[in-house]
């Protein structure tokens, strides 16, 4: 297996894991373990980002395009008021 496909195995991985704690996060009661488990999440994003970083320095990975301005005010406006209910 050569490098960048362990880098892309990597990074879905860690995408998977980021998104089992975000749900175990939102439905936990226990204070204490919600707090674990944002930290151990935080500690993923973290490692996602270094990855992500050293992945598109070596040309692994391309990132979309970066939107303009309209765009983000677009997506703003579709999200207003879509808080909590």
């Amino acid at each position: 297996m050569q490098e960048k496909d362990m880098v892309s195995d990597a990074l879905n991985q860690l995408k998977s894991s980021l998104t089992n704690y975000s749900t175990a996060i939102s439905e936990c009661d226990n204070p204490q373990l919600r707090q674990t488990l944002q930290q151990i999440r935080n500690q993923c994003e973290q490692s996602q980002f270094e990855l992500y970083q050293m992945a598109k320095t070596k040309n692994y990975y391309e990132p979309a395009s970066q939107a303009n301005p309209q765009e983000i005010q677009q997506i703003r406006s579709q999200h207003q008021g879509q808080g909590m209910s």
